[in-house]
């Protein structure tokens, strides 16, 4: 009897002091687990708020913000049991290294599809020019961008590739420029031919007042001299107006006896004396 109550004595204490240690852990672990699920529901809100960031994005960024706050949780927990944290952690930065060297392309895909994600250089349905490719974006991936060219081709690229190139968006503003570039005969009026496509242009509504269009002498050719036509309309009426614009003209210029040269040269020969 006098040795149990001496080995309670002696262990006594021990259970108490890991006993508390056991329910600080738990403690830590119960308030990390709240704190990341509440953290994680903060940062969708306001992600969900925010026009920057694409609901694609928004999951991965909840998940990794609940992952690195029981990350945290657990290192405190290993901690109050005295366990190195700092040699575990270098440990995992080790493995983490490693993966990383391992996966460089897929995390390279995945790191400019949050680029392109978050910073948005253009969105689905956007008519774009990527490089040496042009379509329209049907999806823009973690890991690829899926768009069809004009003529309905599908494309696949990968994301790095997409991020690291220039990126020209033709939809992104909403009023484009129409260039054209009409040539007429040296005999014919200038002046006439350019009233002429001012009339055409007035008569188009989706031609836009301000800013003002463009109507100018711009080269003399070898056998013509051409007028520079500078429109302003909306993006959607970009190419429309661009055909419309040539049809009408072509056929105001022919009822107005305003010609379109072809190309010509003058050969002068020269009959040497024998």
């Amino acid at each position: 009897m006098e040795n149990f109550s001496s080995f309670q004595e002696e262990l006594m204490p021990y259970l108490v002091e890991y006993g508390l240690e056991l329910i600080g852990a738990v403690a830590i672990l119960i308030v990390g687990l709240v704190v990341a699920k509440w953290v994680g529901k903060r940062v969708e809100r306001q992600m969900d708020k925010s026009e920057r960031f694409d609901p694609t994005i928004t999951p991965i960024f909840v998940k990794a913000t609940k992952i690195l706050v029981i990350a945290v949780t657990i290192l405190a927990v290993l901690n109050k049991f005295g366990v190195e944290t700092a040699s575990l952690i270098a440990v995992l930065g080790t493995i983490g290294l490693a993966i990383g060297l391992a996966l460089q392309g897929t995390l390279s895909n995945i790191a400019s599809g949050m680029m392109l994600l978050i910073l948005r250089p253009f969105n689905v349905g956007d008519a774009v020019d990527i490089g040496s490719t042009s379509g329209v974006v049907d999806e823009i991936g973690l890991f690829v961008t899926e768009m069809h060219t004009f003529d309905n081709i599908a494309i696949t690229m990968p994301n790095s590739k997409v991020w690291g190139t220039e990126i020209k968006n033709y939809s992104s503003n909403d009023k484009r420029r129409v260039d054209m570039e009409f040539g007429i005969a040296y005999d014919d009026d200038m002046d006439k031919a350019m009233n002429i496509v001012s009339e055409v242009l007035s008569a188009d509504d989706r031609v836009l007042d301000e800013p003002e269009p463009l109507i100018a002498v711009s080269n003399l050719g070898d056998s013509a001299v051409g007028i520079r036509v500078r429109p302003w309309t909306e993006t959607a009426n970009a190419w429309p107006l661009r055909y419309a614009l040539t049809k009408r003209i072509k056929e105001r210029f022919d009822e107005e006896d305003i010609s379109f040269p072809f190309p010509q040269r003058d050969i002068h020969l020269f009959k040497e004396n024998g």
